[in-house]
């Protein structure tokens, strides 16, 4: 090593152990020193910051400076002009006769902590503290995946989130009235039913902001078939029986009369399926067709079933239609109907005129 070089470590040993001796002195604690000149440490507000941003730590000089330097807990960040710390996020900002500023970009959990201002003057040594308080947003970081369950199952869902102040958790159950199902980061749901299927939200809280998010429950329970309707139709015309479902997974559907499978386009006959329901229509109804039918619906979980009646309805005529009391009756046998109630009318008034 050059003779610079040992002078720069020499140097730097030298301030270094001329700051560690000033720190033994107590906090607050007035030392008398030659001169009757004191040494005192100022204690100033802590300082909040959040996550992320940048802090200044500002420290007021005033007096005849020989030395100064920032400190955190054991390591010296600034000496003067010289910078001691290898983070590059701490920079010198002001060094003049009046301030001595630095400033920390991008603060982390890592940098909350006591902070030390030393200034060697002319007449006596003095600290300025501050204490760095860093609030960080919540953050989930441990959520349950989604779950597929049977009805009736026993579950747990759980949600973590990390952050300062120390975040609250909650859960509720998205629907119409989004009522909260539980404070706490763990949500247990027995025998669980399928009005609680859906999407659950976990939402974090602090101070500083709000993290949100959801699992899905997917609850399978075995067909409900709605009673069927039966339906009555004219020989010739187009019929249709509707069959629904409600079941998790969906549903298959299988048609039946009388005991035998009704397959699609079988015998004029088409089967139209979705999830939730069912069609079977007869495009030109004949005799053979009325009956009873059975539509059967099928998941994983079970099977449910339904009948119809399909019956036949005789197509009106105009010699079957009701008529109002003020219809005109047309033809013979409408005369002959006002005819003989003419008729009756006329004898029933002479046996009352031949009484007297």
């Amino acid at each position: 090593m050059s003779i610079r070089g040992y002078f720069v470590a020499f140097s730097k040993c030298t301030i270094f152990l001329s700051l560690r001796i000033l720190f033994l002195v107590p906090a607050g604690l007035q030392v008398r020193s030659q001169g009757d000149s004191q040494s005192y440490n100022k204690v100033m507000d802590n300082i909040t910051v959040r996550q992320g941003e940048t802090v200044f730590l500002r420290c007021a000089l005033g007096d005849v400076v020989t030395h100064t330097a920032w400190l955190n807990r054991s390591s010296i960040l600034y000496a003067g002009e010289d910078k001691w710390s290898i983070d590059p996020r701490v920079s010198l900002v002001t060094l003049n006769q009046e301030e001595f500023t630095i400033k920390i970009e991008n603060v982390d959990m890592t940098d909350e902590g006591q902070y030390v201002c030393a200034i060697q003057t002319s007449s006596r040594p003095r600290t300025t503290s501050v204490h760095i308080l860093v609030q960080v947003p919540p953050k989930i970081t441990n959520l349950s995946r989604d779950v597929v369950v049977n009805e009736g199952s026993n579950i747990t869902l759980m949600c973590q989130a990390s952050g300062k102040p120390e975040p609250s958790i909650s859960w509720k159950l998205i629907s119409s009235s989004g009522d909260l199902v539980s404070d706490d980061e763990y949500l247990e749901i027995p025998s669980i039913s399928r009005q609680k299927a859906g999407t659950y939200e976990c939402t974090a809280v602090n101070d500083i902001d709000t993290d949100v998010q959801t699992v899905d429950i997917t609850v399978n329970y075995a067909p409900a078939v709605s009673e069927g309707r039966d339906v009555g139709v004219t020989l010739g015309q187009r019929g249709v029986l509707e069959c629904e479902a409600d079941a998790v997974p969906e549903a298959d559907f299988e048609w039946y009369k009388d005991n035998r499978r009704i397959f699609n386009d079988f015998d004029g006959m088409e089967i139209v399926s979705t999830g939730l329901g069912s069609k079977l229509t007869f495009f030109n109804v004949s005799d053979g067709d009325y009956g009873n039918y059975t539509c059967v619906a099928i998941n994983t979980l079970g099977s449910s079933n339904t009948s119809f009646l399909l019956f036949v309805v005789i197509e009106p005529t105009s010699s079957t239609l009701l008529q109002g009391p003020r219809a005109v009756q047309d033809g013979s046998g409408g005369a002959m109907s006002v005819h003989s109630h003419n008729c009756l009318l006329f004898i029933i008034i002479l046996s009352f005129l031949l009484r007297f």
